[in-house]
């Protein structure tokens, strides 16, 4: 099409020539060039061989992340690659560095963690349809790679950005909201006038579970320490309870149901909340069966994952003001090894998030 459109105006631009007509010559080389140019496009972005990256050469802790020069990855067919501009921290990275779920995620040496990737895409595999150059996205990068300048990761781990979020918001997004998304609605069908008590309900997932169960017109009860009482107010919980200071079952009785991201002794102490037929779903740990019996409960094990559908639908409820990210710290690819170990605390209010400028220092 492009050929056709230079090739006419040339015509075109001869024979105005030939009867003198300068005025109309100049228009139609002005025309020609803009429906060329139009027909083109713009130019897909340049993509180096290198680039900046937080990589893992041996399982450990913190000081296994090293800042270095790593090869951008190649999209695969399904695949994008995304410019980075900015990736979320959670608690999982840790865990992901330390080996102790290679076997079961499947993970291999090297690797680059970050999961909550948000940026612009680059580059599309030939099999990709749903995403194009220049669109801005954020992901649930299934395979992780987000702690660089480039990742890549298949079209169905992620979806337009949210309009009202710039990178480092939007990056503070997906895997936290997934996973309260799939544990309240996928998986407890939370409805409206029912009541759910979330353990945690200030950090990552449970900030994010704290608006999803008001967005869907539930009674939320949430847990979290003194100093959080005020974002979970603001998050718009109904009962705010200071765990350090208060027992959670003395005020939370017959709820319909739980949904822990603390575990342990919390999630022990979570069973006797609930109404018979109700549901516990809990992110860290399996809920013992014989509790479960014993209460005439549900008990549920999550283990999220990447749902563009879904994405798009959280987009939708941030955009029309009914979720926002609660961003806690934002800091430089360089200062990975403070992030990581902010995360391993389990007690970051919100989110961390690591911004990737261009060429990251380091």
């Amino acid at each position: 099409m492009k050929y056709a459109f230079l090739s006419i105006g040339l015509v075109l631009f001869s024979r105005a020539i030939k009867a003198k007509s300068y005025f109309a010559s100049g228009l139609v080389v002005s025309l020609g060039l803009s429906l060329c140019l139009t027909s083109v496009g713009a130019p897909a972005p340049t993509v180096p061989p290198t680039m900046k990256a937080v990589v893992v050469h041996a399982y450990g802790g913190s000081e296994q992340l090293r800042l270095e020069d790593a090869p951008v990855p190649r999209p695969k067919e399904t695949e994008v690659l995304v410019r980075v501009s900015a990736c979320g921290v959670n608690p999982a990275d840790p865990l992901i560095v330390s080996g102790k779920y290679a076997q079961e995620f499947g993970t291999h040496l090297p690797l680059i963690p970050g999961y909550d990737v948000a940026g612009t895409v680059v580059q599309v595999g030939g099999k990709a349809t749903r995403l194009k150059v220049g669109d801005e996205v954020y992901a649930f990068s299934l395979w992780g790679g987000g702690w660089a300048q480039y990742c890549a990761f298949d079209e169905s781990n992620g979806a337009l950005k949210p309009k009202s979020l710039n990178f480092t918001q939007a990056a503070a997004v997906p895997l936290g909201a997934l996973t309260a998304w799939q544990g309240l609605v996928d998986t407890a069908h939370l409805s409206a006038g029912q009541t759910v008590l979330i353990q945690g309900g200030s950090g990552g997932v449970g900030s994010f579970a704290v608006q999803i169960a008001k967005a869907r017109g539930a009674k939320v009860i949430a847990t979290a320490s003194t100093r959080n009482q005020d974002l979970l107010k603001q998050l718009g919980t109904d009962l705010a309870i200071d765990y350090t200071t208060e027992k959670f079952e003395d005020k939370a009785k017959e709820v319909d149901f739980v949904f822990d991201t603390a575990g342990r002794e919390t999630l022990a102490r979570s069973y006797g909340t609930l109404k018979k037929g109700g549901t516990l779903v809990s992110i860290q740990s399996r809920p013992d069966p014989e509790e479960c019996r014993k209460h005439g409960i549900q008990g549920i094990f999550l283990a999220s994952h990447p749902d563009a559908g879904e994405l798009a639908e959280i987009a939708k409820l941030i955009d029309a003001g009914k979720i926002k990210p609660v961003v806690t710290e934002t800091l430089p690819l360089s200062d990975a090894v403070k992030a990581s170990e902010q995360a391993e605390t389990h007690h970051t209010r919100g989110k961390i998030v690591l911004e990737i400028p261009a060429t990251p220092a380091g």
